[in-house]
């Protein structure tokens, strides 16, 4: 008799700020078919049940703090007690611990970014979950919502990229400035798109991801060709 294995299974957690314990649904990573990445890493995925973008965040029923991996354990100070004014007082409990639908993801994003903010999370990992809110519209066909959430996670790369809190994380300067550049094109913002795939391009001798630049080149020319066709 063969056992069926679910791809979602149940993961221990400890809240950040309770430190109490509760479990979330992870995706079996052998279940997880990626079909094509869009050009700004966008992963396609052949079903929505074996989606980890879904899964990305975790949101502590006792008390609704909501993060991912990504954040830091440190609190700054004053920050714990803003936490537990604005979100725990206030929070209703609600299980999001079992299989999520798209619309419970984005509400899941949706509480993390707001908990990140008042714990003054690092802006690398604030646009990371922007970006992943744009993903998910855009799995939707949500244009609107999906520029919009583009639009923001641009500020928060860019604010990443000035202020250097990037260095420590998995995504490199080179990554940084080409994802500017792709999702600035996404929105239109072809000035500021063509100033960071120059900036891309001008590390080509520096980098150990030559294919970042290739892809930065790649768009680069495609704008320039598109200028061209309009002039």
């Amino acid at each position: 008799m063969s056992i069926t294995i679910d791809p979602i299974f149940d993961k221990k957690y400890e809240c950040l700020l309770c430190k109490k314990s509760f479990t979330s649904k992870k995706v079996r990573s052998r279940f997880v078919k990626i079909t094509h990445f869009d050009t700004d890493f966008s992963p396609n995925y052949e079903s929505d049940e074996a989606n980890p973008l879904f899964y990305h965040i975790q949101i502590c029923p006792a008390c609704g703090f909501s993060f991912s991996d990504d954040f830091s354990k440190y609190f700054l100070p004053g920050t714990i007690e803003l936490i537990q004014k604005e979100v725990t007082n206030r929070w209703v409990s609600r299980d999001f611990g079992s299989k999520r639908t798209i619309q419970q993801a984005l509400q899941t994003y949706k509480l993390a970014i707001y908990c990140g903010t008042l714990k003054k999370e690092k802006h690398i990992v604030q646009a990371g979950m922007y970006m992943r809110i744009a993903w998910l519209y855009r799995s939707k066909g949500s244009i609107e919502e999906e520029q919009r959430f583009l639009k923001l996670s641009i500020e928060e790369y860019e604010a990443s990229y000035i202020q250097d809190d990037f260095r420590g994380t998995q995504v490199s300067v080179v990554k940084l400035m080409y994802l500017i550049g792709e999702l600035s094109i996404r929105i239109n913002d072809v000035k500021k798109a063509v100033k960071y795939f120059s900036k891309v391009i001008e590390k080509q001798k520096q980098t150990v991801e030559p294919k970042i630049i290739e892809m930065a080149r790649e768009r680069w020319h495609e704008i320039r060709e598109k200028r061209a066709v309009d002039s």
